[in-house]
């Protein structure tokens, strides 16, 4: 290879790195969290986002519905036509410090305060058959926070004991939108395809 030619392949390579850097920071700067985006680990949210899509998050304040909460979030219970990712409410990532792993990306459902009975609020049919709060691990609610459910789940996160009630301080992020199927690069990359 001359000269010339292995000047063009680095002068292409670094434009590539320019290119993909640049697209990072105006991805940052729109969605004011990193990384902008988190890939699917698991069929939770199936059938509006499957295993290996990737999902484009924001901060929580950016883009907030008109039902939003003071975090930005606005739950399935308060959406009126407000919806993300096929249905209504926000889908937000959340990491509870007990847990070990990836942080949980499902939908927010309602939004408990400290000491409430939720039984009521919440359908029958995402309980496990529980007959009344005393029979919920997280009800009365530990504290302030969200009860949340994947898509394709048949509980409630809290009632299944995927995760206590998500403090507001617990969620990182809330999605946006998805891409099919571009997840799986990250996913391979990672070690978890």
């Amino acid at each position: 290879m001359d000269r010339s030619a292995a000047f063009l392949h680095l002068r292409d390579a670094a434009t590539t790195v320019a290119v993909v850097l640049a697209l990072g920071v105006v991805l940052f700067g729109v969605a004011g969290v990193w990384p902008p985006m988190v890939a699917i680990e698991s069929p939770s949210m199936v059938p509006h986002v499957e295993t290996g899509d990737l999902v484009v998050v924001s901060d929580t304040g950016r883009f907030a519905g008109a039902s939003a909460d003071a975090r930005g979030v606005v739950t399935a219970a308060t959406a009126g036509n407000y919806s993300r990712l096929g249905d209504s409410g926000d889908v937000i990532v959340f990491d509870p410090p007990s847990r070990a792993g990836s942080p949980i990306i499902h939908r927010a459902q309602f939004r408990v305060d400290a000491g409430e009975n939720w039984y009521d609020e919440a359908d029958p049919a995402y309980l496990r058959g529980a007959d009344d709060c005393a029979e919920l691990a997280a009800c009365p609610a530990p504290h302030a926070g969200y009860i949340t459910k994947g898509d394709n789940n048949r509980a409630y996160d809290q009632a299944a004991g995927i995760a206590p009630v998500v403090k507001p301080a617990w969620v990182r992020a809330k999605a946006q939108f998805h891409i099919p199927e571009l997840g799986w690069v990250r996913l391979t990359i990672a070690g978890k395809a």
